[in-house]
Formats: structure tokens, C-alpha cells, sequence
């Protein structure tokens, strides 16, 4: 009688899975391993031509406690600017959302200068960014 009462309780939820931006360049390499994929500088790794990630910057838009609040800001900022790659991250307490993948600095200040209308405080992050594809046939 207490096993039944008990399987009734359960119900169904959602899962929702916060990942390393570097997997998403991993999966796009083992879906297209006969491409090379160079970070934006143009430098390869030695022997096979291609990298996983290169040092770069980034814009962080938004830092939180609220899972709901940084993907209402990742939303937000990718209705307005949908060429932007969104990164989050979870490093206790805080989420924090990152936007691009910049070679220099100066690319990432141009980008800031138009976000600052929607999100006002904004900071340039260096990182490792994920190299953009060759695309080469």
C-alpha cells in the first residue's frame, strides 16, 4: 500500500543542461571532421591543421544568481543581435552570459558600443574563444 501511494507522488519535470561553450566546437568537429577548423587568427595546430579553441575576447552582458534571469538576458540580446554567439556559465553563486568570440579587443569594444543601449554594464573578457570554421571545398 505505501509502494502504491508513493508512485503516485512522482511527477514529470525538465532538465536543462548548462555545458562548456568548448563542447559545442567539439560536437561541430566530430560532425565534420574532414573540415579544418582555424581559430580566427589564422594559426593552426602543428601536424593536422586544425584547433579546438584560441585566446581571444568576449563580452559579458549579465551576471546573476537567477538560471531564469541569464537566459531571459541570453533571449534578449539574441532577438537583437542574432549573429552573436551566447555562452553561459555557472561558477557558484553566480551565472554569467557572454557574448562573441573576438580576435582583438578593439573588435569587442566596437561590438560593446552597441550593445550598451540594451545592457549597461558590460565587460570585456579575455578567454579562450571557439575558432570560427574555414569553410574550404
Amino acid at each position: 500500500m505505501l509502494f502504491t501511494l508513493a508512485v503516485k507522488a512522482q511527477t514529470r519535470g525538465t532538465v536543462e543542461v548548462v555545458q562548456d561553450p568548448l563542447i559545442d566546437t567539439l560536437m561541430a568537429r566530430r560532425l565534420h571532421p574532414t573540415k579544418a577548423y582555424m581559430p580566427v587568427g589564422g594559426a593552426t595546430a602543428p601536424g593536422n591543421g586544425s584547433t579546438i579553441s584560441s585566446d581571444g575576447y568576449r563580452i559579458q552582458f549579465f551576471t546573476g544568481t537567477s538560471r531564469a534571469d541569464a537566459y531571459a538576458a541570453q533571449n534578449k540580446l539574441k532577438a537583437r543581435f542574432p549573429e552573436l554567439h551566447t555562452y553561459i556559465s555557472y561558477k557558484e553563486p553566480n551565472f554569467k552570459v557572454h557574448a562573441g568570440d573576438f580576435r582583438t579587443r578593439m573588435d569587442a569594444s566596437r561590438v560593446m558600443q552597441q550593445l550598451r543601449p540594451y545592457f549597461p554594464v558590460l565587460f570585456i573578457i579575455a578567454e579562450k574563444i571557439n575558432p570560427q570554421l574555414n569553410e574550404q571545398n
